[in-house]
């Protein structure tokens, strides 16, 4: 709530998309966009590979279809 004692500060609307969009895309770039330094990959990646894992798609097996695995992927382990 407001008080009468607080003091509101105009800002440059401008200035502050700017810098707020910089600072989210930073963050989607490091968090999501880079391989990871410890096995090389990125999070989408790795979750595909654990939906592979959970279907039990070994070498050998039988093959899925794609859409199987990204239907599995996104309904399963998409944040």
């Amino acid at each position: 709530m407001y008080n009468a004692n607080e003091k509101v500060e105009p800002i440059n609307v401008a200035e502050e998309v700017s810098r707020s969009f910089l600072d989210y895309s930073m963050s989607v770039i490091i968090s999501r966009a880079l391989p990871d330094a410890r096995d090389g990959l990125k999070p989408s990646q790795r979750r595909i590979l654990y939906a592979m894992h959970a279907l039990s798609l070994f070498p050998g097996r039988k093959p899925y279809k794609c859409a199987k695995i990204c239907g599995d992927t996104s309904g399963n382990y998409h944040p």
